[in-house]
This record gives C-alpha cells, structure tokens and sequence, in this order.
C-alpha cells in the first residue's frame, strides 16, 4: 500500500531525515511516536505528499509518487490520501455535511445536491455518529463532534490511505478514546489504512505497529 525508500529531507544545514525506509500493508495501523524534532511531522508530510523529500521514492497504490508533477500531484493527493489533524479545520460558514463535501467538490465532483456524494457524506456522518448533526455548523458542535466531521471528511474519496497527525490532541480524554476507537472500526468496516503521528501512549499502543523515531531515523519497530 505505501513504501519509502531511503528518504532524506534538509532545511538548510539541518539534516532532518536520514534515510528512512518503510513499508505499511493495506488495512494496518501504524503508530510514529519520538520527541519532538525527531522527524516525524517532516515524514508525514513527505508521505502525505504535502513535501517532498530531496532524495528517496514514495510508492502509494502502486503509484511513485515522486514522479508526479505539481498537477498530477495535487489530483492524487485529493483521490488517494484523507487527512486528519489536530484542529479540525472545519470551514466555519458550511454545515457538517457541506464539510464532508469539501474534497469531492475540490476534486471536481458536483455539489450537495448529487445525489451519491450526499448519500455517502450522510452515510459516513450518521455511521461516526453525527446523523443527527448533519446541518449544524462547526460552531454548533462539540470539539469531538467536529473532530468526528474532520474523519468523514477525511473518508469522502475513499482513500487509499488517512495520515493523522496528533489527532487526539486537542480532545479531552473521554472524547480521544472514543476517536482511538473510532479508527480501528473504520480499519474493520472498510480496511482502511491509518498512519498515525501521536504523543498519546494509548493510541499508540493501540496501533498494528509502533515506530519510534529518534534524530531522523526509524529506531524501533514494536508489533502488537
């Protein structure tokens, strides 16, 4: 599903990736845990196509990456990859469902009103349940709430692979385990492939595999 080969990454002098190698299969959740400034953000975004690396290859879906022009990359990066942050980032003057829209319409796919577009995005809010939330704005809506409406959005192109980045961060812990959770019923429901960058310990230890990251390198892998 996703592979880096020997991915490096240089802001000036500081070298902040030093030639990571990863492989994560279909359906797994993976976990990257480290201090901050190990890396691991800059490998998210490389991965997550939102950087590039100066040397190395992303492959996703049997895709390289790397190849790609601006263009075709920002086509991709729409079809095949959801993500969800810390903050929601939930645009404040559209409903729930409009939120969950966004990417289909931003990927060229006509509004609200197509039918299947509507039905999915109902259908992914009533399944993370928000079915009865629908029409509320981000301002009508709890922090978890609207963190669940950031995971529909996340979903809405069925993408090949969701990158996280803190995404419990922000929550109190009732409302963060219930999102942990949410994850892995999302992987059984539809195998869906999770790469998580978390300070949360539970999280995780939640996840199919732990990677510990430490001065721009993968140190430890820990399997669950």
């Amino acid at each position: 599903m996703l592979e880096a080969k020997n991915i490096k990454k240089k802001y000036g002098n500081l070298e902040v990736l030093k030639g990571i190698d990863l492989k994560i299969n279909q359906g797994e959740v993976v976990s990257i845990v480290g201090a901050s400034g190990a890396g691991k953000s800059t490998l998210l975004h490389i991965l997550g196509t939102l950087d590039k690396a100066d040397e190395g290859e992303v492959w996703i879906d049997n895709q390289n990456i790397s190849l790609l022009k601006d263009k075709e990359l920002s086509v991709f990066r729409n079809q095949k990859i959801g993500f969800i942050f810390q903050f929601h980032n939930l645009m404040a003057e559209f409903s729930a469902l409009e939120n969950v829209c966004m990417p289909a319409w931003v990927g060229g796919k006509s509004g609200v009103r197509n039918e299947g577009l509507g039905v999915r995005a109902t259908t992914l809010l009533e399944l993370l349940g928000l079915g009865s939330r629908i029409n509320h704005l981000p301002s009508e809506l709890s922090g978890g709430e609207q963190q669940r409406v950031a995971v529909a959005r996340a979903l809405i192109n069925s993408p090949a692979v969701i990158f996280a980045d803190e995404p419990s961060g922000n929550l109190d812990s009732q409302n963060a385990e219930e999102l942990h959770n949410l994850f892995f019923d999302l992987r059984k429901q539809f195998n869906q492939t999770f790469v998580i960058i978390t300070h949360n310990e539970q999280l995780a230890n939640m996840a199919d595999r732990k990677l510990t990251m430490q001065d721009g390198k993968i140190m430890q892998s820990s399997e669950f």
